[in-house]
């Protein structure tokens, strides 16, 4: 029921409004209150009507449509993560196209079912208006079918980027359907937003399903790429491009061609400032604090922006900073300049390689020194860092840390990096709700910085964008950030910007004035990229056709994969989209099979009936695929050598016991057994995965699923039944972290398959976690030292 007066929650107390969606501040002490316009998924949604008050606090502004009329008061959420909600926190690292969840509202004795809350769903938030400057705020954005006909070629190309990029993440969730369904896929301008996520329950999703209806979009494709895209549809149908990571490669060709339609220019400016309330400046940027650019052009040259936030205050957080500032600009700039006089382009996996390796580059510079001066655990010192770098019509963006980046246009703006902090970690494995997360004591510590430990340690993340419309990319410290401040401000001292009303210098001093007048409690520093983008007055050429030829060839199917295994690896990048390659036969499947059989004879015949290791030995001799229904065909990887049978046979629900030490194997290994938070696949972020803790002789697991990964071999989920006691004496050398009663983790199966064993006679005490279904408990992470003086 609406209501005339609405408590409206501020952080600091509560305060009666006559009209709280007019509000954006407490009208008492002036806190930002941000309006929230949710997305609720739940049954009997469709029959609310607008001004109904959902759990006293969420008013229905239209189907499916909420707004939080409460926004400083915490949701409430779920005492357990259901397997419904789960999906959405693992991808919190896609948050830019992916909704997360907000809270839950739930049953009531006269409605049944609860009601999921989604934020940062495709809504348009308050302020932002249509180009006929029609205010669009609380409305869903258009479907991308919608859209579609309407757009450039680049454009067209850019949304099957992305969907390409998102189907291995969404797959390993088991909600690549959602990919398929035209109505969940929106469009914010240049970017793809899902509405809510659909799980494949018990459908086989492939490629050659995205590709069917990729098809019905070439209808309308635009000339320059109709053909293109016609042919790479036909190459998905036919598995021909079963492999994700070759869909992208041949986008990532169609986009250099199509690229070259538009012209970009880029401005730049960067600004640092130790801050009202500090002694020293421990953050450090490239180009220097004070540097504006003008008119640059990516296709020239490749413009790096850097920003990092030193850790260790009077430690050498200031050290740090300008080390890492350093190194990334003496391994970057050289290799980019001798490629680009090369060939004028740079691969994009090359790139991404480059990156990632100068990351771990400046990691040891900043380690070593910290080995040299002899600092221990919170004496270290160590850094933050965002960067850009321009190349063509793409961005690439590299992150570690919580200093952060956000991507600006008239539509919106957006956080591209997640925090690497124990928050935001509890969430990607999909533990807690963020705003649960963030109440949990040292929630903000980091879990990784630059010069905290060894590399092998460290996962930058890496991604890129393609540059297809006028947008700001800003680089920034958690001086500027904390509190929300760019999202309280961006519309007022950005959009101008855009608008052409202010330049790059302005608009970083306004930005900086406001963190050091709004906060005040830290160092601040910021790298303002503009992009403005312009067609070319000539149309764009054809994109060449597809070419199909580098498809690698791949042996016989595993019997129990399914759309989950289609993975691959190359670089790890935001460009998680992976399956495994299909086999194709050079003569018509049945003709073949039927040479063989008179050729083994009826022995032959009944052997291939009756046993399925002789089908699979057909199927692979003459270069079929088995199949696992009628006229379904599966891509799958090479299988790895000679699997252990032990582990190979047994079922999923299978229970194992480990039974010796990797001391005890043969041959034997020092390497500890660790389960980990995904498989190691480099399409996925390294931010990703997560190290979950070893797994100690006489733990009792139970195998969820296996999946296989090329050229890594087959890799095991397992679920924690049970750990033995810890023993009284003291280690000789000092404990890790082991791994929790109820966690599931993935560890590669030839390395684990030596020590364990299948017991069947287990006492009901060791079934633990395997008995009943218990909230999955946090591991412990390693933590950063918290920023004391930077």
């Amino acid at each position: 029921m609406q209501s005339d007066t609405v408590t409206i929650y501020c952080p600091n107390h509560l305060c009666q409004a006559p009209n709280p969606e007019s509000h954006r501040f407490c009208h008492q002490c002036r806190t930002h209150l941000p309006k929230r316009y949710l997305w609720a998924v739940g049954k009997g949604m469709e029959s609310r009507r607008s001004g109904e008050l959902l759990a006293g606090r969420y008013s229905v502004k239209q189907t499916s449509i909420v707004l939080d009329t409460q926004p400083g008061r915490l949701p409430h959420a779920p005492t357990e993560i259901s397997s419904d909600l789960e999906p959405y926190l693992r991808l919190a690292p896609y948050q830019l196209h992916v909704p997360q969840v907000y809270g839950l509202v739930e049953a009531s004795p006269k409605r049944s079912g609860d009601i999921l809350l989604l934020e940062q769903a495709p809504l348009y938030t308050e302020g932002v208006v249509s180009e006929a400057l029609v205010p669009l705020e609380g409305q869903l954005m258009p479907e991308l079918t919608g859209a579609w006909a309407q757009s450039v070629a680049l454009r067209q190309l850019n949304w099957l980027w992305q969907i390409a990029h998102l189907w291995q993440p969404l797959a390993s969730e088991g909600v690549a359907a959602t990919l398929l369904k035209p109505e969940l896929l929106r469009v914010e301008g240049a970017l793809v937003r899902i509405l809510s996520l659909q799980p494949d329950g018990r459908n086989l999703v492939t490629l050659a399903s995205l590709g069917q209806v990729w098809q019905q979009w070439q209808l309308t494709a635009q000339p320059a790429i109709a053909t293109f895209l016609d042919e790479l549809c036909q190459f998905m149908q036919t598995g021909q491009v079963s492999n994700a990571e070759q869909l992208v490669s041949m986008l990532d060709r169609a986009l250099v061609e199509c690229g070259r339609s538009h012209s970009r220019q880029l401005h730049i400016a960067t600004l640092t400032d130790q801050g009202p309330s500090r002694q020293r400046n421990e953050d450090a940027c490239y180009p220097p604090g004070g540097t504006v650019w003008t008119g640059v052009d990516p296709a020239q040259t490749q413009p790096l922006v850097i920003v990092c936030d030193g850790i260790g205050g009077h430690e050498g957080g200031n050290v740090a900073s300008s080390l890492a500032i350093d190194t990334m600009q003496q391994q970057l700039q050289p290799s980019l300049q001798a490629k680009t006089m090369q060939s004028g382009t740079v691969e994009p996996t090359s790139l991404l390689l480059q990156l990632e390796q100068a990351t771990l580059t400046a990691n040891d510079v900043i380690s070593q020194r910290n080995d040299n001066e002899q600092r221990q655990e919170r004496q270290r010192m160590g850094t933050t860092l965002v960067l850009a770098l321009a190349h063509a019509h793409e961005l690439y963006l590299t992150h570690v840390g919580d200093s952060r980046i956000y991507r600006i246009t008239r539509l919106g703006c957006h956080q591209v990096t997640l925090d690497d902090d124990l928050a935001s970690r509890e969430v990607r494995l999909g533990y807690a709700l963020y705003r649960d997360a963030l109440q949990q004591p040292g929630s903000g510590s980091l879990v990784q910085a630059l010069g905290m430990g060894a590399s092998t340690m460290l996962h930058p993340t890496v991604q890129r964008f393609v540059l297809d419309e006028d947008c700001v990319f800003l680089l920034c410290s958690d001086g500027l950030s904390d509190h929300d401040r760019v999202d309280e401000y961006w519309q007022s001292e950005l959009l101008p910007l855009l608008d052409g009303k202010i330049d790059v210098a302005t608009a970083s001093q306004r930005l900086l004035t406001i963190a050091n007048t709004k906060n005040g409690h830290d160092n601040v520093t910021i790298g303002l990229l503009h992009c403005q983008v312009a067609l070319q007055a000539t149309s764009p050429d054809a994109v060449p056709l597809p070419v199909a030829l580098d498809v690698p060839p791949v042996g016989i199917s595993h019997p129990d994969r399914t759309a989950q295994d289609d993975v691959s690896s190359t670089v790890r990048t935001q460009a998680k989209t992976q399956i495994l390659p299909t086999q194709k036969s050079s003569s018509h499947p049945f003709v073949a099979l039927l040479a063989l059989l008179v050729v083994l004879g009826l022995g032959g015949v009944l052997a291939y009936a009756s046993f399925p290791g002789v089908r699979l030995w057909a199927t692979s001799l003459l270069g079929l695929q088995p199949r696992l229904q009628p006229e379904e065909t599966v891509p799958a990887p090479s299988p790895p050598e000679s699997p252990p049978s032990s582990v190979e046979t047994l079922s999923v629900g299978s229970l194992l016991q480990v039974g010796r030490t990797p001391a005890d194997a043969i041959p034997a290994t020092t390497e500890p057994i660790v389960l980990w938070s995904q498989p190691e696949l480099t399409t996925l972020p390294n931010s990703v995965r997560t190290r979950l803790g070893i797994v100690p002789v006489g733990s009792v697991l139970q195998l969820s699923s296996r999946q296989a990964i090329p050229d890594r071999g087959y890799w095991l989920k397992l679920k924690v039944c049970s750990l033995p006691p810890t023993p009284n004496t003291p280690p000789a050398s000092p404990p890790q972290a082991r791994v929790q009663s109820g966690e599931s983790g993935w560890i590669e199966q030839e390395a684990i398959a030596p020590l364990v064993t299948q017991n069947l006679g287990l006492k009901a005490s060791q079934l633990g976690a395997c008995a009943t279904l218990p909230p999955a408990p946090a591991a412990s992470p390693t933590i950063v030292p918290t920023k004391s003086n930077g």
